[in-house]
C-alpha cells in the first residue's frame, strides 16, 4: 500500500482536482500513468524507490494531458432514454418502451430497450456485448483467414482501458466497447492484435505487419485519438 500521507487527490490547477489511483509496483521500471474511464480518475504505477513527491510533480507536468483526457470522458456515451449512442460508427437514439416485450432490439437508427428505466443501462451493455461477440468474432475469423495469422481463441471482456490484447498463447482479447466504433478503425485494431501473433512487440517489423494488414491504421489512430477515450468509457 502506499504511504499515507499520499494523497487522493492532487490538484492540478487552482480549480481542478483530480482523483488519484495509486499502484505500488516492484516489478515496474518507471513511472506510468493511464486514465481509468470508470472512476474518472488517473492511475499511476508507482515503481518502488520513487517518491510520492516526484510522482505528483510528473502529474502536474502532465496536467494538459490529463484535463483533455478527463474532459473527454465527460462526452462518453451514457445508455439513458434519448441520449445517442454509436453502433457500428453509426449514430443510435435510445428510446424506451417501458410495457412492450423483447428486451433490446435495433429499428433503422434507434436502439429501443424494453423494461423498467432503472434497467437500461444493464439490458444495452449485455445487447451490445452480444453484439460484438457476433460482429467482431466474424471480422476476426475474416482476417485470421486472409492473413494466415490464427489466433487459438477470441475472448470478448468488460475492459475500459484498452482496446485489446494478444498473450503469447495466441488468444486475442477485444473490448466489447470496440463494437461501437466505425468498420475502419475496428478492422485495424483486430489486425493490431493479429500481428502481434507473430511479432509481442512494437518494433518496426510489427508495424510493417499491421500496414500490411490493413490500409486504415492512420485513420484510425486518429480517429482514436479524439473519440477513444468517450467511448472506453461508455455506460
Amino acid at each position: 500500500m502506499p504511504p499515507t500521507q499520499t494523497p487522493d487527490l492532487i490538484q492540478l490547477a487552482p480549480d481542478c482536482h483530480v482523483p488519484v489511483i495509486w499502484k505500488p509496483s516492484n516489478r515496474a521500471r518507471r513511472l506510468s500513468l493511464r486514465i481509468d474511464p470508470r472512476r474518472q480518475a488517473v492511475s499511476v504505477t508507482l515503481p518502488s524507490g520513487l517518491s510520492t513527491a516526484q510522482a505528483v510533480q510528473f502529474l502536474k507536468i502532465q496536467k494538459h494531458w490529463i484535463t483533455k483526457r478527463l474532459t473527454a470522458l465527460q462526452q462518453a456515451p451514457a445508455f439513458l432514454p434519448g441520449r445517442t449512442i454509436p453502433i457500428e460508427g453509426k449514430p443510435h437514439t435510445i428510446v424506451h418502451h417501458p410495457t412492450a416485450r423483447g428486451g433490446v432490439w435495433i429499428e433503422e437508427n434507434q436502439i429501443c430497450v424494453s423494461g423498467a428505466e432503472e434497467f437500461i443501462s444493464r439490458r444495452i451493455t449485455d445487447f451490445l456485448k452480444k453484439h460484438a461477440r457476433q460482429i467482431l468474432g466474424h471480422e476476426l475469423r475474416a482476417q485470421a483467414q486472409m492473413s494466415g495469422l490464427c489466433p487459438t481463441r477470441l475472448d470478448i471482456r468488460d475492459t475500459s482501458s484498452r482496446w485489446g490484447s494478444c498473450s503469447s498463447s495466441g488468444r486475442i482479447m477485444l473490448s466489447w466497447r470496440l463494437v461501437m466504433a466505425p468498420a475502419p478503425v475496428r478492422h485495424y485494431l483486430i489486425a493490431h492484435e493479429l500481428a502481434h501473433l507473430r511479432h509481442m512487440n512494437h518494433a518496426p517489423a510489427f508495424w510493417r505487419l499491421v500496414d500490411q494488414l490493413t490500409p486504415h491504421r492512420h485513420h484510425a489512430e486518429a480517429w482514436l485519438k479524439h473519440h477513444g477515450s468517450a467511448l472506453l468509457g461508455a455506460h
